[in-house]
């Protein structure tokens, strides 16, 4: 069974992987196998299975954090307490990389594609496995780091919602132009901009058979695993309109945008976890 991870060996591959990210945040490419065996002589007889799941780890513990993260490493859940103290250790003390992701959030890119119907993908799968030889996993909330959640400042950024909302009512338009229904296709509206942003969804598209389709979309240019912010209202609308509710995830927004759908209430698709109370002096 392999020896757990030293400190050395987590501040090595922390330093590596914001490395990596700065150069994302930066949009500037790298190359991840590169990196890992420049990394390599840095570890003890690591195998490259066990740094992409270390690198994936320090993905989930930014996502904890609120901050952005590399999209190619997806969040592994469970990990060494070590690991988790050292990235909070690095992150407080990169002005640079905390500077790159304030900037990054306001940002609005216009993604490519070739065709748009190819966008669509399945909801990722939510992983908690832990790497052999580790100690049990250390969770938590976010620590007293002082800096904003970052993944939640994006997903306010009221310009780059509007984009992802006319991307997915391009989507919708092409889907049932796709099937046949350009009738329907000619109807789908984006309820949002022609009726305001109280309704709890964004666009009102149909199925094929003409039954309405109330579509609630959420957008990022990170990884389809970041966590996205629901409203009262939203969850309510999800909830009384379950059998017409649709939530469209657009995710990696800043290359080549991909969405995938969650069908129903989102207390039967998501896991709800609240984030503020409203409070009065009692």
């Amino acid at each position: 069974m392999p020896e757990s991870w030293t400190r050395a060996e987590v501040e090595a591959l922390v330093a590596d992987y914001f490395s990596m990210l700065n150069e994302e945040l930066h949009g500037q490419p790298y190359n991840k196998t590169a990196h890992r065996a420049a990394l390599a002589p840095l570890l003890q007889n690591r195998s490259g299975q066990s740094i992409e799941f270390k690198h994936a780890n320090v993905s989930a513990i930014l996502i904890e954090l609120g901050f952005p993260f590399i999209t190619g490493y997806k969040p592994r859940s469970n990990y060494q307490r070590l690991l988790r103290d050292v990235v909070e250790a690095r992150l407080g003390a990169s002005t640079e990389l905390i500077q790159l992701a304030a900037a990054d959030v306001e940002t609005v890119p216009t993604p490519t594609f070739d065709d748009i119907l190819d966008a669509l993908t399945r909801p990722p799968v939510p992983t908690q496995v832990r790497e052999r030889g580790e100690p049990p996993a250390y969770g938590g909330r976010r620590p007293n780091l002082q800096t904003p959640n970052y993944l939640e400042m994006e997903a306010s950024n009221r310009r780059l919602g509007r984009a992802g909302e006319e991307f997915v009512l391009m989507f919708e338009q092409a889907r049932l132009t796709r099937d046949g229904a350009e009738p329907l296709a000619a109807r789908v509206e984006h309820v949002a901009h022609t009726r305001g942003d109280g309704l709890g969804y964004d666009i009102l598209s149909f199925d094929t058979n003409g039954a309405e389709r109330l579509i609630e979309v959420k957008t990022t240019k990170y990884g389809a695993e970041a966590p996205f912010f629901v409203s009262r209202n939203e969850l309510s609308v999800s909830r009384e309109k379950a059998p017409m509710y649709h939530l469209y995830r657009v995710f990696d927004f800043r290359r080549k945008a991909r969405l995938f759908s969650l069908g129903g209430s989102l207390e039967a698709s998501c896991r709800l976890e609240p984030e503020s109370y409203v409070a009065r002096v009692a």
